[in-house]
């Protein structure tokens, strides 16, 4: 359908310059000879037509060859396919580009729900044409921390003060699921009271130790996505350690320059696709000659 649009418009801009070249020809047979640089202006713009001819006429030449080298698509045997997905989701030809589009086209939206008392993800699939389908996924549990076994406020403290400042240390605590005894969430002025009656030392920046960042400041400086960074450390290629499960990764400054890790990063780098821009998937799903 596509080629079609292309090839009436081409037939139609074709026809408009032939009728350039004509007038501009009869502009110039009727010119007085005398007047010579009219004459000469006129045969320039006539030049200028039929070269504008010329070249459409090559561009339609090109396309007709084109759309008689593409194969002919059979209008039943398309709309058969329509009634036979699983025929054309797992055809040996149909990548994931063309299997993102069928998405696109045969699914309007989405709708996922909560259902807490079964810790399940309900999912309906609103299809193109008015059907509904409803899937009911189990919802992973939040919380990177055991669920056997919840940390202790007092522990956490004991093992992570002072080896950041207080406010880093609620934000881990928080994400640990280690809640205070009346139910509440940490904060900065809670984690220093806790700390100081447990005779903990604060956070000392100008404490002489080994420099050590976190995995987003890691990923910022070797120019990789956070979910890279955690792939280097669980195959040992970054070196990095936790006071205690859950707890930040801390990852030496300096190994950031060893030849493991700038290795691992350019595998990192060349798995990426070369041409993301040719790879975005259109909204629409385009047949030749339909």
């Amino acid at each position: 359908m596509r080629t079609t649009t292309v090839h009436q418009a081409l037939s139609r801009e074709l026809e408009e310059a032939k009728y350039d070249a004509s007038l501009a020809a009869r502009r110039y047979e009727v010119v007085d000879p005398s007047k010579r640089l009219v004459a000469r202006e006129l045969e320039a713009r006539w030049n200028v037509a039929l070269e504008r001819v010329s070249a459409l006429e090559e561009r339609l030449t090109r396309l007709q060859a084109v759309t008689a080298s593409q194969p002919r698509i059979e209008g039943e045997t398309l709309l058969a396919l329509t009634h036979d997905l699983p025929a054309v989701w797992n055809a040996p030809t149909a990548d994931m580009r063309t299997k993102q589009r069928l998405v696109r086209i045969l699914v309007q939206e989405v709708v996922i729900d909560l259902d807490d008392e079964a810790n399940e993800a309900v999912v309906t699939v609103h299809w193109t044409g008015g059907r509904h389908t409803e899937l009911r996924v189990a919802r992973v549990r939040t919380g990177r921390y055991p669920a056997d076994r919840h940390p202790g406020a007092v522990e956490v403290v004991r093992k992570m003060g002072g080896q950041w400042p207080d406010r880093e240390l609620a934000v881990t605590m928080n994400r640990m699921r280690c809640k205070a005894t009346d139910g509440a969430s940490w904060t900065t002025v809670r984690v220093r009271e806790l700390r100081e009656r447990l005779g903990v030392a604060p956070f000392d920046p100008n404490a002489p130790r080994t420099e050590m960042i976190s995995v987003d400041e890691t990923a910022r400086r070797l120019a990789i996505c956070v979910p890279s960074v955690h792939r280097l450390i669980r195959t040992g290629v970054l070196p990095a350690k936790q006071v205690m499960p859950s707890a930040p990764w801390q990852i030496p400054l300096g190994a950031l320059d060893s030849d493991a890790v700038r290795i691992g990063v350019r595998e990192i780098v060349e798995r990426r696709p070369r041409n993301f821009a040719e790879l975005q998937d259109a909204r629409t799903l385009r047949l030749p000659r339909l």
